[in-house]
């Protein structure tokens, strides 16, 4: 916000009931000075019988005229100024007259003086027209005209200037395009006129006198030419530095509002205080910005319902229905006793159990590189490597598994879930109709890592994967793990080979000067480090070979036996793989 949106109410009233009376009395009071200079010591006088006759004459009628002038211009200036005095004081949205006062305020103002002047120049002129000759009624004319000019160009840049505070409360409530207002070609010609016109056109006049009156000395001819040239350097600075001040300001308002868009706060906004095509700048300017957030809540919106990293997959590609198939990690999360959980609490405890359960969810996954794909009911399934392709997404989603296990027990312990891991082959798009259709994965996978889920809650850890993920992720993370027997789980026709997480490290005691130094481990395990691709193979023919023999023992055996409720997972030891 700019800082005229900040001005006081006591302010603006001030400023709305002394800016008739100060830009009228200054405005006017270098108009008069203009003709008085002009008239008396720059424009010179034709040949006249009595001159000290004439210039008493022609002072009394310059100065009693304002005796009638002044209460006329109070009078109506006041009755224009009534409803802008009442919006500084008692504020509200102004309504269509106090709206209209506060805009066409300068404007009524400005012609409301130069009506007058321009009344008082006729009447000079012609009181010197008919007591004295037709040259000198000319010149007061004239000179009387360039004062007018003067007068109204200043109390229209000047009084325009000093209501922009009033101005920025109307165009609040009301847009700058419903008023039709002098524009930025009228201000700069307005400029033009005072600075360069008149002085010019006063010069012709000189010009034309010196050549009808041969009896014009040089040296007046130089005074008058001198006194011109001044006037049109002095005024017309000013008066180009007034109006170019009335374009400028707005346009670096703008300005200043996208440079704090550019940084990226969308909050910016300034204030319309012009009702030509520099106010409209500033309106256009607050509607782009609220264009900016609505898109901008919006994209939040659709990335906290659908996920960053779809969103922008769908912002970046044009979006299709049908899918690729992708090699990807599958993490599934069920409670435990939901239908109990909902019986024995209100829905109000449930709900924010369940915000806390899936907020923890959410952060352990997000921290692996994984993403959420949908939340059903009480349960959550988590994507690594769809839609963003990760270097290993096996070791992330078995990684995502053991921590959530620990943050499910340590920040929800009045929850119980499971986890299951599974990992393969997937088609990953856009799966529905063109009307409504979300991003998603299907495959085995997604099933398997269902029915782990499942399993998984009638063992101790609560977690449990397939064996190929193992195979599938880097050495560090699969060595947290320890292989267990195979089950059919439920629904499928193929043993599926279990895994869980291994049992944490018991720290082994070093000698003191051994210790790490503090802000190091505190226990003396490995440090892990990802698998070099030709270990991974060499890893995948000895996992293929020690599976062919589990089934060929199994067969042998019969089919496998399924868990039973609350029994921990049988995990076989390393040396039992290698006899066989």
């Amino acid at each position: 916000m700019t800082r005229l949106s900040v001005v006081p109410r006591t302010m603006l009233e001030v400023r709305v009931r002394w800016v008739l009376l100060i830009v009228v009395g200054v405005a006017n009071m270098v108009g008069a000075l203009v003709v008085l200079l002009f008239a008396t010591f720059v424009v010179p006088d034709p040949p006249l019988k009595d001159r000290n006759h004439v210039h008493l004459v022609n002072a009394a009628a310059f100065f009693g005229y304002p005796a009638f002038a002044v209460p006329v211009a109070l009078a109506a200036g006041l009755r224009l100024w009534r409803p802008v005095v009442r919006l500084a004081r008692d504020g509200g949205i102004p309504d269509r007259r106090q709206g209209r006062a506060v805009l066409l305020g300068p404007l009524r103002l400005t012609m409301l003086m130069g009506g007058l002047w321009v009344l008082g120049a006729i009447g000079w002129a012609v009181l010197d027209l008919v007591l004295f000759t037709g040259r000198l009624a000319v010149k007061t004319g004239l000179t009387c005209l360039l004062g007018a000019a003067t007068t109204c160009t200043i109390m229209y840049l000047l009084s325009e200037r000093l209501l922009r505070p009033a101005a920025a409360l109307v165009l609040a409530a009301e847009p700058p395009r419903r008023f039709r207002l002098p524009g930025v070609t009228t201000r700069v010609m307005l400029a033009w006129a005072l600075g360069t016109a008149i002085p010019v056109f006063g010069l012709i006049c000189v010009a034309v006198a010196a050549l009808a009156a041969p009896d014009i000395g040089a040296t007046q001819l130089a005074i008058t030419i001198l006194g011109l040239g001044g006037a049109a350097l002095i005024v017309g600075v000013y008066v180009t530095y007034m109006a170019t001040r009335a374009i400028a300001d707005p346009i670096k308002s703008v300005r200043m509002g996208m440079a704090q868009v550019e940084r990226g706060d969308l909050g910016a906004e300034v204030s319309v205080y012009d009702a030509s095509e520099v106010g409209q700048l500033q309106a256009g300017f607050n509607h782009m910005v609220a264009g900016l957030r609505d898109h901008e809540r919006l994209r939040d919106l659709f990335e906290r319902h659908v996920g960053e990293e779809v969103a922008g997959l769908a912002l970046e590609r044009d979006v299709r229905l049908g899918g690729e198939t992708r090699e990807v990690a599958v993490l599934f999360v069920d409670l435990t006793g939901s239908t109990r959980l909902a019986e024995t609490r209100s829905p109000d405890e449930v709900v924010s159990l369940l915000n806390r359960f899936f907020g923890v969810v959410v952060a352990v996954v997000a921290r692996h590189g994984g993403w959420i794909n949908k939340f059903e009911g009480d349960a959550a399934l988590a994507i690594f490597g769809a839609p963003a392709e990760l270097p290993d997404p096996a070791g992330g989603a078995l990684g995502a598994a053991r921590e959530l296990a620990a943050r499910l027990r340590e920040d929800v312990p009045t929850l119980d879930a499971g986890i299951g891991v599974s990992a393969g082959p997937v088609v990953a798009g856009y799966i529905g109709a063109e009307q409504r259709f979300e991003y998603t994965v299907i495959g085995d996978p997604v099933n398997e890592a269902a029915r782990l889920s499942d399993l998984a809650k009638m063992t101790s850890g609560r977690v449990l994967a397939s064996a190929p993920v193992l195979d599938l992720a880097h050495l560090g993370e699969a060595d947290e793990w320890a292989l267990g027997k195979s089950v059919t789980l439920r629904g499928r026709r193929r043993p599926t080979r279990l895994a869980a997480p291994r049992p944490p490290a018991v720290p082994v005691p070093m000698p003191k000067k051994e210790r790490p130094a503090r802000g190091g481990p505190p226990s003396a395990r490995r440090v892990r480090f990802p698998r070099p691709p030709g270990l991974r193979r060499s890893r995948r023919v000895l996992a293929g070979t020690l599976i062919l023999a589990r089934a060929a023992r199994l067969s042998r055996q019969g089919p496998p036996a399924e868990l039973e409720p609350g029994a921990p997972l049988p995990v076989e030891s390393d040396k039992s793989e290698e006899s066989e």
